[in-house]
């Protein structure tokens, strides 16, 4: 293998089916999983993404794990050559774009939430939405005694101890830490459970009483008792303009607004923070990397307000940089950020919806990048087409391979979503094997393609006006107009 193009290859996961561990905890299918990971293996792909449902696991009661089938699924990866990427998936699967199963979270948890339903995220309308927890919750002891974050942290020592021969032998190579709905670091700001369809701005997922309780503490700490959160920012399906919030000189605009809105996107970083360090903790000394996924709101991103990335409590716009501070949260647990939208074009989204996936993905990858931290990412929806996958490789790759050695700007793996018949169908998986070869920079399977440390103990805490610091806008590093690397079209 070619020593300076090997620092050219880039990892390529493939997601496995939802369902792939039924909501009965029970490996279905192990028979046509054994063949479809041939296949995969053959087309020279490195490893999966697996979801490890909470809901599935932790189903019968407090502190009753279940195992087994997870087991036995991981056993047949290892078998077949592939590395391992488990999300810890602390979320509901089904209700969101591409779910095709229904997992909740644990029943005995939902029971509290008929209870207590402000556990649940909330809109203003008093919707309580049941995929997740509410960061509210965090430290609250409501769970038969635990916090939320104590379930999270009880939860992946579990995990560990299962997989701690599989751990030791470096097989699982990323734990990516569910931290919000879908597994990304975000609140439900756009489900489709309340008639959310694209590109609506949705709306924010404050109300619920624990979190309004500490945005008015808050408030009353800055001098500002009479502040509240917001009641003008229209619903689910407006346009910015539709509201007094994100419209011409809109509430965002004034101090208030501002207030809220760095309130709401700390609160989110917090909730990150402190369950990376509880995965820290957990994982110290193991074989693995940590990750953690956010998202790519990419509609009405060039509208001035960005109300999309707002509501799901990114604070972005143009004169504040809303995802650096992630980064920089992220590297104090030597973790890495994995990014969504890969494969878009801003030509391919509709006019109206004012959407960025382009500049989105630089200006997030740029920030990761200039923080110091590895990042890697996926395609937000099923995609078998070249000009897909040439948008891929354009962003792991941004200006191409260096023949000379690592090139300047790469992204250390991209995750293909998601394994199922489609992809497997001649013409498709052509395609698919000939984006593998290419991310590869045209080089054979590399085995040691990965060099696994013991992952380290997070750094200290990092003071919220540092963090913010790193708002301050920066130039995202500049692209190629196209891959150097097409792949080959039959």
């Amino acid at each position: 293998m070619g020593t300076h193009l090997s620092k050219n290859y880039v990892p390529v996961y493939v997601m496995l089916p939802l369902g792939v561990i039924s909501a009965e905890n029970k490996f279905e299918d192990p028979e046509k999983l054994e063949k479809q990971l041939n296949e995969l293996k053959e087309a020279g792909i490195d490893g999966v993404m697996v979801d490890v449902w909470w809901g599935i696991i932790e189903s019968e009661g407090p502190m009753l794990y279940d195992w087994s089938a997870y087991k036995i699924l991981f056993e047949l990866i290892a078998k077949k050559g592939l590395k391992i990427q488990a999300i810890m998936s602390f979320h509901q699967c089904g209700g969101n774009v591409g779910d095709v199963v229904n997992i909740p979270i644990p029943q005995w948890v939902l029971a509290i939430g008929e209870e207590d339903p402000n556990i649940f995220y909330t809109d203003r309308s008093g919707n309580r939405n049941i995929e997740y927890l509410s960061s509210g919750v965090d430290n609250l002891p409501l769970f038969v005694g635990r916090t939320a974050v104590q379930m999270y942290s009880d939860y992946m020592r579990s995990f560990k101890e299962a997989m701690a021969h599989l751990l030791e032998a470096g097989e699982i190579v990323d734990i990516e830490v569910g931290l919000g709905p879908c597994g990304e670091m975000r609140y439900p700001s756009y489900p489709q459970t309340q008639g959310w369809v694209f590109p609506g701005i949705g709306e924010f997922q404050c109300y619920d009483e624990y979190l309004r309780a500490e945005f008015k503490e808050a408030a009353i700490a800055a001098g500002h008792p009479e502040w509240d959160v917001p009641y003008d920012a229209g619903t689910y399906n407006d346009t910015p303009e539709d509201t007094q919030f994100f419209g011409p000189n809109g509430t965002y605009l004034t101090e208030q607004g501002d207030f809220f809105l760095t309130w709401y996107s700390n609160k989110l970083i917090q909730h990150a923070d402190q369950i990376l360090e509880e995965a820290n903790k957990v994982f110290l000394g193991c074989k693995t990397r940590l990750a953690a996924k956010v998202s790519g709101m990419h509609w009405w991103y060039k509208s001035d307000s960005h109300a999309a990335e707002l509501t799901a409590g990114y604070y972005n716009l143009s004169n504040r940089d809303g995802y650096r501070p992630i980064s920089r949260m992220l590297k104090r647990h030597f973790a890495s950020l994995d990014f969504t939208c890969l494969e878009m074009r801003d030509i391919e989204q509709p006019e109206n919806a004012k959407s960025g996936p382009q500049e989105l993905v630089q200006q997030v990858l740029s920030g990761g990048w200039r923080e110091g931290i590895e990042v890697a990412g996926e395609n937000a929806l099923s995609r078998y087409d070249a000009i897909a996958y040439n948008q891929m490789l354009l962003n792991v790759r941004p200006n191409g391979i260096n023949k000379e050695g690592a090139p300047k700007l790469r992204m250390s793996a991209l995750t293909y979503l998601r394994l199922g018949d489609d992809l497997l169908k001649e013409n498709n998986f052509r395609i698919f094997k000939s984006f593998v070869k290419k991310m590869h920079a045209d080089q054979d399977h590399y085995p040691n393609f990965i060099d696994l440390t013991p992952l380290e103990e997070s750094k200290p805490k990092i003071p919220i006006d540092e963090l913010l610091e790193a708002t301050i806008p920066m130039e995202p590093f500049k692209w190629d107009e196209k891959t150097d690397t097409p792949v080959d079209e039959f």
